[in-house]
């Protein structure tokens, strides 16, 4: 018997670290016009980002069907082995609902599905700990225990660089989203403990934002013990100014893990986002 460690593309996991980490990821789909791609298999982060920019047809995102799920489970399930599923939040995205339909068409109970109620760099965090300790021997119960108290304390802050990708995916209206730009507000996001995005801050100019998002960390102060990791979408020069930000707020890392976010939510974000993902500090 194994421990089978799956996630979704949302997690924004390259190919090369899919396979260093052992574990398998069931793609969400991101369509431009009447062209479909699989995210991580016929679309790179660069090519999404060439045609969200240049291109004249607005993408739209899919989630994976529960027969994407049930095939993995059904191959567990004839080889004897645990699978754990770690995936994108459910209040963004019907992936955790499709899995759970598989799970009982499998008709299989060694299967967990964890809704990590966060995206992107967050899941990673969740599936990193999952494999570590897969490969140290825990059993699967220790590993989803372990993942379930860990992902209260997942923290995710962005700063959106334009409002117009909200517009055009339905979520904030033209008119707002228009006014917003012509001001140079930049909207600070974050994810609520529910896997809800909201808004937790908005800025005139992307120097105020990164300042305003630093100190919303240091007043959710991080683990230095646990991974934190910086994102940005497509270009990384407000990324980098986000680092000093937090430098000058007192947060130190010398050496940051920059990673950028994929298709899944690069549509809803647009480009030239920044922010940063982490563990905060257990409380009393």
């Amino acid at each position: 018997m194994a421990i089978r460690i799956i996630t979704d593309s949302a997690a924004d996991y390259s190919a090369q670290e899919i396979e260093k980490r052992q574990i398998a990821c069931i793609p969400m789909t991101v369509t431009f016009g009447d062209t479909e791609y699989l995210d991580g298999r016929d679309i790179t982060k660069e090519q999404f980002f060439e045609l969200l920019t240049n291109g004249s047809d607005f993408p739209r995102t899919s989630q994976p069907s529960p027969a994407s799920f049930l095939e993995y489970f059904e191959a567990a399930k004839e080889a004897g082995d645990t699978v754990i599923a770690v995936l994108v939040s459910s209040a963004l995205s019907g992936t955790f609902q499709n899995a759970v339909l598989a799970k009982s068409m499998a008709e299989y109970e060694d299967i967990f599905i964890i809704d990590s109620k966060i995206a992107t760099l967050g899941m990673r965090i969740l599936v990193d700990r999952a494999v570590r300790m897969r490969d140290r021997g825990c059993s699967p119960q220790e590993i989803v225990t372990e993942v379930e108290h860990l992902k209260p304390r997942l923290r995710l802050f962005a700063g959106l660089d334009t409002l117009e990708y909200l517009a055009k995916g339905g979520r904030l209206s033209k008119t707002a989203a228009t006014l917003g730009n012509l001001a140079n507000l930049k909207p600070i996001i974050t994810f609520t403990q529910e896997g809800n995005v909201t808004l937790c801050g908005k800025q005139m100019g992307i120097r105020h934002a990164c300042k305003q998002t630093a100190k919303l960390v240091m007043e959710n102060e991080p683990d230095m013990n646990e991974p934190i990791y910086l994102l940005y979408s497509h270009e990384q020069k407000n990324c980098a100014a986000f680092h000093h930000a937090l430098q000058k707020n007192g947060l130190k890392i010398d050496t940051p893990k920059v990673r950028g976010i994929g298709p899944i939510i690069g549509t809803h974000i647009g480009t030239n986002a920044f922010g940063i993902v982490y563990v905060a500090k257990e409380t009393d």
